[in-house]
């Protein structure tokens, strides 16, 4: 038995998310699909990241165990040819057969992509949130200094999560504006549930006016979830890359 890694590409939109569910399509059902069809048995991936309707990847990550031989740099190129075209196979390569994506560590890189002009880009409403008010990314860009680091995100998190543990380290937060076009860059150890959508929604407020810069330090030593800002919509939302550490 081979375990074999995928690095997954994906555009969200018309999905439920990574996680199988009886209520609709979901990418780890389309992965199960066609691996299954692929290799003429039963397959069922492991994802690295659960990521939410709506929201896109570039580089999330599932392993899967198989009896074949086909060479594993080769199961990107034979997988492509029967996926969605809003989903492809970046690469592939055999892992040790306990390397499990969920129980190692590992720096996950999302980006928020927020569309700050007057009208919105029909070309990108798929892929950011529209904010039609000028936003202050320098008030932005402060108040994010006080979520770098090792910090208890229980203010960050969806009320429903099921965890013991919302301390998280956070490496970096880069806010870049192209053109009309904002983008927020989170690199960390480790994301709670809706954990990078509620700080995108904070900071949105922070520059929108609604919050001050200093309410980001009280926000986070709250640990409430009502303290912060509003859940940012999962369309802006794309996880950029997985990097596991040994």
């Amino acid at each position: 038995m081979r375990r074999i890694l995928l690095v997954v590409a994906y555009d969200g939109t018309n999905y439920c998310g990574w996680q199988l569910q009886p209520n609709g399509i979901t990418i780890e059902e389309i992965l199960n699909r066609e691996l299954s069809r692929l290799f003429n048995e039963e397959i069922k991936v492991i994802g690295a990241s659960r990521t939410d309707a709506g929201v896109h990847a570039m580089g999330n990550v599932a392993v899967f165990d198989t009896n074949a031989r086909i060479p594993a740099q080769k199961v990107a190129y034979a997988l492509n040819v029967s996926m969605p075209s809003d989903i492809r196979i970046q690469e592939s390569y055999e892992v040790e057969s306990d390397f499990h994506p969920r129980h190692c560590n590992s720096r996950k890189v999302y980006e928020y992509h927020i569309y700050n002009y007057n009208f919105e880009n029909p070309l990108r409403r798929n892929y950011c949130t529209f904010i039609h008010n000028k936003l202050d990314i320098f008030k932005m860009q402060e108040a994010a200094k006080f979520f770098v680091g090792e910090h208890d995100f229980k203010s960050f998190c969806n009320i429903h999560t099921n965890v013991k543990d919302t301390i998280r380290t956070i490496y970096r937060i880069d806010i870049d504006k192209v053109g009309h076009e904002i983008i927020i860059t989170i690199e960390g150890n480790g994301f709670l549930y809706n954990m990078v959508r509620i700080i995108a929604g904070t900071l949105i407020e922070i520059g929108s006016g609604f919050k001050s810069v200093e309410q980001a330090s009280d926000i986070l030593m709250a640990r409430n979830r009502e303290t912060a800002g509003r859940t940012a919509q999962a369309r802006g939302l794309m996880l950029k890359s997985i990097e596991f550490i040994s």
